[in-house]
């Protein structure tokens, strides 16, 4: 071999050796799911169970012997006990109209493995995947790979009837042949809100058993209820209590479980505690105009504390979002947790020295529409049963608005909205109302004179008689 030959072969060999480099070999270690799973939640109707889990993601590394993280990937397990008479099919596509087929995700993840180890890791994803055809007396289980999100996900798992075997069941009894078709429901529907911890987020402290740990909490009326909210200071303050913050203008009342599962189904979706990491997050964040769907909400105070949980309601950019802010009252209504809390619309950033990060988000004045905008996202999910509206929140108008305490201005009619939550989905039209207040229209309180050419009365019918 020639000298230049030697040279041209150990760079060959050089290469190669650094391309080998780039991939890890393939040697998943199935995980004992689930006992592995502590997140794991089951919930029964009828005779079908259905069990569910998101990996987390060392979980997933372990599982799959790749990095889904790093590709934005998501594990749901899921496990079906059919044991039914009936053949039912999993619809993949409501637990997210964007999940990825096993041959998709094994494609994003292929470059972690060797060359050599590819078809393997293609056929290990399409083995894990769970069939969406689920026999009767069986149990099925398996992975449906998502995108990833963070701090939790509400996973709606529906279970169709197979409408062949019911048509041809029907066909067979009126041929005479003594076949009985299922009575169970055609659609069954199981919601998980799955948490997804990873020690920065705000929820994982929540602890309510222990908020009000030694004291016997009163159980009020409806008009105990009613005057007691009504006494409630008008704004959530700062941590001295002098300073008056956004108003204090929802509550909420159902056990702790119900609020996040209800909250987490209507799109709302888990904060980040303040930490060296979130802020230096959200900053870039701001700058870069990305989303940040789970970014810290700053600090209020009521009950002598910060808030017990945050949520927010991500959008486009950081800059954008509904957020609101839950607090654990020292009383209880129907034996329920009653959560006093305040919503509004973020609608920008700016800098500012009243703030601990140097920046804040600026807040829609019209307060009220967001109220308005939690209470129809939880009725069109089904998740309230009454609601009303009680005096006690901070009275503004557009030309003499309010500030908080990053001089935001804002208007409201001083209402605060009340929300009794139902465990279980309520048509809207069972909705009941407590028939306390009557809240302003919170649209028309921002408009002058001229919007009214929007609004024009119809003309009188004509008497059809001659």
């Amino acid at each position: 071999m020639t000298t230049l030959a030697a040279f041209r072969f150990g760079q060959a060999a050089l290469l190669a050796l650094v391309l080998a480099g780039c991939a890890t070999s393939f040697a998943p270690r199935r995980l004992a799911i689930p006992e592995q799973l502590r997140s794991a939640q089951s919930k029964t109707l009828g005779d079908v169970t259905v069990s569910a889990a998101v990996l987390t993601d060392e979980q997933a590394k372990q599982h799959f012997g790749v990095d889904f993280a790093k590709r934005e990937l998501q594990a749901l397990w899921i496990a079906v006990r059919n044991g039914s008479d009936r053949r039912r099919w999993l619809i993949r596509n409501v637990l997210d109209p964007d999940f990825y087929s096993a041959e998709e995700a094994a494609l994003l993840v292929e470059a972690d493995v060797p060359r050599n180890a590819r078809d393997q890791l293609h056929q290990y994803f399409r083995d894990e995947s769970i069939r969406v055809q689920l026999a009767p007396m069986t149990v099925t289980e398996g992975f449906v790979y998502l995108p990833r999100v963070e701090g939790g996900r509400y996973v709606d798992i529906r279970l169709l009837a197979d409408v062949y075997l019911e048509d041809a069941a029907k066909r067979s009894a009126v041929a005479g042949v003594n076949t009985e078709p299922s009575s169970a429901p055609r659609e069954l529907r199981f919601g998980f809100a799955l948490p997804l911890p990873d020690g920065d987020f705000d929820y994982e402290r929540l602890d309510p058993a222990h908020a009000y740990a030694g004291k016997v909490l009163p159980n009020l009326t409806v008009d105990e209820l009613r005057a007691t909210l009504e006494q409630l200071p008008c704004c959530a303050t700062d941590a001295d209590g002098q300073g008056e913050g956004d108003p204090l203008n929802i509550v909420i009342l159902g056990e702790a479980t119900d609020v996040l599962n209800s909250l987490s189904r209507s799109g709302w979706s888990f904060t980040h505690r303040i930490t060296f990491r979130s802020v230096r997050r959200e900053v870039e964040a701001a700058i870069s105009g990305i989303p940040y769907p789970v970014a810290p909400v700053s600090s209020l105070y009521l009950f002598d504390r910060a808030q017990d949980v945050a949520l927010q309601r991500a959008r486009r950019s950081i800059a954008q979002r509904n957020h609101m802010r839950l607090w654990l009252a020292p009383f209880r209504f129907e034996n329920r947790p009653v959560w006093v809390g305040q919503v509004s619309r973020d609608i920008g950033i700016k800098v500012t020295s009243k703030s601990p990060t140097l920046t804040t988000h600026v807040i829609d004045p019209q307060v009220d529409a967001t109220r308005e905008y939690l209470l129809h996202s939880l009725g069109a999910g089904g998740f309230v049963d009454r609601f009303g509206f009680v005096k006690g929140s901070a009275f503004a108008t557009p030309a003499q608005p309010r500030f908080n305490l990053t001089d935001d201005p804002y208007h409201s009619d001083g209402m605060r909205l009340v929300i009794i939550l139902s465990p279980e989905p309520i048509p809207p039209d069972r909705i009941r109302s407590l028939s306390w207040e009557q809240s302003g229209p919170p649209i028309a309180q921002g408009q002058s004179k001229a919007a009214e050419r929007n609004v024009r009365p119809l003309a009188p019918k004509r008497d059809s008689k001659p």
